[in-house]
């Protein structure tokens, strides 16, 4: 290589370094109707990358959110789909990675979080820790991943405070950090007091807020100094600062090396809806969360973010432009530099991807991306090549670990409606499949016209009806299976349990995997006791596994 050469790789590596460094990629996890969607537009609106929030059905001049693109999503008022919005804050590019809070669409959850840094773990004031709270913290736990928590919805009626953090730090075994604390409780919020600078800044004063008409702005915020505070506030003052004193005794103070390693968690109070505290949980997400690190091979071998470039793609979407029916390909970017129209290398297949359409996507908005860097998210057009889970590299050969799937638990044949729409029948359930909206199975017996999909939720069976009626003019009946367990088995094992009573095995499209499916689990343990020399091992993901 010439010196010229030498010296342009050079300073390719030190700008993704210096890029990956401002970077900041996190998803917000929660149970549904935590208020998700909401704070995701909220601190797009405080970054002033929009100019008014709204609820999903909002009135008068409130938007739909942002985030939520597919008719179903804003019908329904949820999050049926992961969406990836880029967020630039100052000198900081805050990639933030909104994600279906219902049960339901867990394995998409689950493949974002295999794409982010950090968490932002958002609870409901009144509700604590709910069932799809602590099943996607066990994702986070299970890779080691920073969690920042934000108590939400402080200005409706809800717990204490110090009873949420006890609830947190028993359930889960992740120790909370105040770094602001409520002056008022829940349902009568006066306002924040921030302990970031320690106790001499708590008993300072606290900041009031005051919600914008309709919601749709950011709140206006006043300083009121301790003294103000004392006359105008009285008992709520009085018990914030006890409260505050209280932590500082039990030692409920930040760390960032038990941060780091998921062992304890920064805790912010406020309410999205109206805007009141969520500009200090993007100061937090700015100064505490952590910027891209290098990312592990499959041998072990850890790439630097200013290595040649590398992205593995975490999530495959369609439908998401009706006037092009594209298909796209979320990458998040693992190191080095992107730019637009480079030639990479697929991993999977060792061929050449051209990047010639390649965007920045803000739910439904779209906006052609040129350059990115290490943390960023970039979104392939026309990525029919690609599946969840490939690695995408320039120079030196990269081969990351794949995405895990979550283990399936609602089984169903789809056929179509009508036999002449075979052609857009077979189309549609091979594009979902690629996307992960479900797993599809197939055997020689069902045939390739009576596939089995293999979903988490019953709800993501609605949305292959929907997609496949409205996108492929393919509609489909679907028959429930009475299995509610799956387990990996072996081409040797397969025959002697495919005869079994009560169970059945059938091989998944994306990976050739063969899976036995259960009716239950005091079915499995029968079969097991019978046939113990037999292949039959979970499909864990994260450690989450229904059957056990």
């Amino acid at each position: 290589m010439s010196t010229a050469a030498n010296e342009a790789a050079k300073s390719g590596s030190t700008e993704a370094a210096a890029e990956a460094a401002r970077r900041r990629t996190f998803a917000v996890i929660s149970h549904p109707d935590a208020g998700k969607s909401t704070l995701t537009e909220a601190l797009a609106l405080h970054a002033a990358a929009i100019t008014s929030a709204g609820a999903v059905h909002g009135k008068g001049d409130r938007r739909g959110v942002t985030s939520d693109w597919m008719d179903m999503e804003q019908a329904r008022g949820i999050s049926i789909t992961s969406a990836a919005l880029r967020i630039d804050y100052r000198d900081t590019v805050l990639n933030l990675l909104d994600t279906p809070g219902h049960a339901d669409f867990s394995e998409d959850t689950y493949r974002v979080l295999s794409a982010v840094d950090c968490a932002v773990m958002l609870l409901d004031s009144a509700k604590g820790l709910e069932p799809q709270t602590l099943k996607l913290f066990d994702v986070c736990r299970a890779r080691k991943m920073p969690v920042i928590t934000f108590v939400n919805k402080w200005d409706r009626p809800g717990r204490e405070p110090l009873e949420l953090m006890d609830e947190i730090e028993q359930r889960i075994g992740l120790r909370p950090t105040p770094l602001n604390w409520p002056v008022g409780i829940a349902g009568d919020f006066r306002g924040l007091l921030d302990l970031t600078g320690g106790g001499e800044s708590a008993g300072a004063g606290f900041t009031r807020f005051r919600r914008a008409p309709g919601g749709a702005a950011k709140a206006e915020e006043e300083f009121v100094g301790a003294e103000q505070a004392a006359a105008e506030e009285g008992a709520a003052w009085s018990q914030a600062q006890e409260e505050v004193e209280l932590l500082g005794e039990i030692g409920a103070v930040y760390d960032e090396k038990s941060f780091l390693a998921g062992e304890s968690s920064p805790l912010l109070f406020g309410a999205a809806l109206p805007n009141f505290g969520v500009g200090a949980l993007l100061e937090t997400l700015v100064r505490l969360a952590p910027a891209p690190a290098p990312k592990a091979d499959t041998e072990g071998r850890e790439r630097p973010v200013e290595a040649p470039f590398s992205g593995q793609v975490f999530k495959m979407q369609a439908g998401m432009d009706k006037a092009h029916r594209d298909r796209m390909a979320f990458v998040r970017i693992s190191s080095g530099r992107f730019d637009r129209g480079m030639v990479l290398t697929h991993g999977a297949t060792g061929r050449p991807f051209a990047t010639k359409y390649t965007q920045a996507v803000f739910g439904s908005e779209r906006s052609t991306i040129d350059t990115a860097f290490p943390g960023d998210v970039i979104a392939l057009i026309n990525a029919a090549a690609l599946s969840v889970g490939d690695t995408l590299y320039d120079g030196p050969k990269v081969a990351y670990p794949p995405i895990p799937s979550f283990a399936p638990e609602h089984f169903a044949v789809a056929r179509a409606v009508d036999a002449g729409r075979y052609k857009q029948f077979q189309r549609g359930i091979a594009q979902l499949d690629s996307e992960g909206v479900v797993q599809v199975l197939s055997s020689d017996v069902r045939g390739e016209q009576a596939p089995v999909l293999a979903a988490v939720g019953p709800l993501q069976f609605e949305v292959v009806s929907h997609r496949m009626a409205e996108e492929f003019r393919a509609p489909i009946e679907l028959a429930h299976l009475d299995y509610s367990l799956a387990r990996r088995t072996t081409p040797e094992c397969a025959p002697t349990l495919h005869a079994l009573s009560g169970a059945e095995v059938l091989k998944r499209r994306s990976d050739g995997e063969l899976l036995m499916l259960v009716h239950n689990k005091w079915r499995l343990r029968v079969i097991e006791r019978e046939h113990p020399d037999m292949v039959m091992e979970p499909l864990l993901a994260g450690g989450v596994d229904p059957g056990e």
